[in-house]
Order: C-alpha cells, then structure tokens, then sequence
C-alpha cells in the first residue's frame, strides 16, 4: 500500500528554505525593511511561511523581525556575529568562492588559513590536495582538516584566546606567525572598502590577521559580495595587499571596477554554476595584465 503523500525531501525543503531566506535578506538590504505581505507576494508562499522564515533570520541574527515584517539589524562597527549565525549568510556565494580559492592551492605548499565560514567551507574543498602544511588560527577549519585523516597533511593550529566566530587571537597567536613563511595566505573578512581595506571588529584578531599577512607574498582574501562597503573596527591590509581577491558575481558593477584596479587579481565565482556542478566557473580580472 502506497502513501497518497509522498515522504517529503528534507534536502529539497531545506534548499528551497534557503533559497527564500537570500531572496528576503536580499530585499531587506536594498530597501532596509521589508513588509510580509510583499515578501510573501515576492516568494509566491503564505505569509505563514514567511514569518517562520523571519523568526529563523531573526534567531541568527542577520535581521531584525518587527510588527508585521523586518528590517535591518542594527550593525556597529565593533559588531562580531557568532560562527553559526555567519554560518546563514551567503550560503551559495561562499561555496562558490570556497571552491574557486581552492583551484588556487598547488600539492606541496605551506599555506595559512584564518578564521571565518568562507575559509572554513574552503578547507573542505582541499582535503584532497596531497601533501600540505597547514597554519590556521580556526577550531573550525582544525577540525575539518583534522577529520579527513590524511597522513601527508601536517596542521599547526595556533594558540591564542578564542573569539565569538571561533578563532583563535592575540599575542600568542601572533607571535606563533611571525617566525613562518607561508606560500599563500587565504583570509576571510568581516568587511572590505576603498577607504578601510579589509576589516574585523575584533582587535586581537585584527592584530592575529596581520601576522598571517607579514608572513606572506601572496595574500588571497575570500569575501562575498556583502562584505564590500562593510567597515570593523580594525583593518587587516589595504586593498592593495591582496594578490588574488576571491568574490561572488553579486558584487555591484562599480565595485568590480574599484577593485579591479586595486587587487593583484579578482576572481568572480558564479554560485549558481558551484552549486549545480561542485566546481567553480569564475571570471577573473588582473591588473597586472591590463
């Protein structure tokens, strides 16, 4: 006897929830507030679903649910989202970049690895490349490196004092850097502009990141398109600094323009080609060859 209701797919729920919650985060950043009835008009759901959807982004921080719709967190500069709530934020744009940064890494080198969800989703995407040395700052990305449980893979994770999203900060984590030499640095932000560089809110971690960067030559930094325009406490490095800034093709046109002047390299990754196919389609634009 068969069900008249077929078992639901809870991927496919999942995915389809996802995908509401970027299409009403997305809105609420362009208009700063939205309405439930327009979301729900939007979305082609119930308001039902729309005001669970609210209460899940309202949870994890990312908005804020009012009277009849949302609007946008108030956000300082001194701010710093835990790693679960950063964890709801541009999820398909993160594993895009995650998977076109980790064409970047060659079998063989020593690279560094700082604390952040973009970084972390791109640990998982190098477990296969043989034979790194691995200095990361991250419980998170340790763990993911750490579980794939291969022999010729060597992982140093810093000391320190641990921060909200999970890294690991301060003197003792700067000073187990500045003895290193790194082939590559691969660093997430919490914002970027042309006045401030790359941002964090947290000072320790400001000063634990700028160790990553003196110990290299080719600082790659991986940030969606919603970091531009963001400003934390404390910069990291200029514009200037990165070799190779890895971003989402949702970054405005002007901005690509901006930072295709001041980057070494900027590599566009499509999150609708990563999602479909695992692999990075990506556009790329470098000053050097201009």
């Amino acid at each position: 006897m068969t069900s008249a209701h077929p078992p639901t797919d809870l991927g496919a729920t999942r995915a389809l929830a996802r995908q509401r919650h970027d299409v009403i985060l997305a809105e609420v950043r362009r208009r700063g507030a939205a309405r439930v009835s327009d979301l729900a008009q939007l979305l082609g759901v119930s308001d039902m679903t729309v005001r669970r959807d609210l209460e899940v982004l309202d949870e994890a921080g990312l908005l804020a649910k009012v009277h009849g719709g949302a609007t946008l967190p108030e956000e300082h500069s001194t701010d710093e989202p835990g790693f679960e709530a950063k964890l709801q934020r541009n999820t398909r744009e993160k594993h895009a970049i995650a998977i076109a940064a980790a064409a970047l890494v060659r079998p063989g080198s020593a690279i560094g690895i700082t604390a952040g969800t973009t970084t972390w989703q791109f640990a998982s995407h190098i477990i296969d490349i043989a034979g790194l040395t691995v200095v990361t700052n991250s419980i998170q990305v340790a763990e993911v490196l750490h579980h794939s449980q291969r022999a010729d893979r060597t992982v140093v994770l810093t000391g320190g004092v641990r921060t909200p999203s999970d890294a690991l900060v301060g003197p003792v984590a700067a000073g187990a850097l500045r003895s290193l030499h790194l082939d590559m640095v691969f660093m997430g932000v919490h914002g970027m502009s042309s006045r401030a560089g790359f941002t964090t809110p947290n000072l320790m971690e400001a000063e634990t990141n700028r160790a990553f960067v003196t110990a290299t030559e080719h600082l790659v930094v991986l940030a969606d398109h919603s970091k531009w325009g963001i400003t934390g406490l404390s910069s990291m490095a200029t514009l200037d600094d990165a070799a190779v800034l890895v971003t989402d093709r949702g970054l405005a046109d002007s901005a690509r323009a901006e930072l295709g002047e001041r980057v070494g390299r900027l590599v566009l990754a499509d999150p609708a080609f990563a999602e479909d196919t695992d692999t990075a389609d990506t556009s790329t634009h470098d000053r050097r060859r201009a």
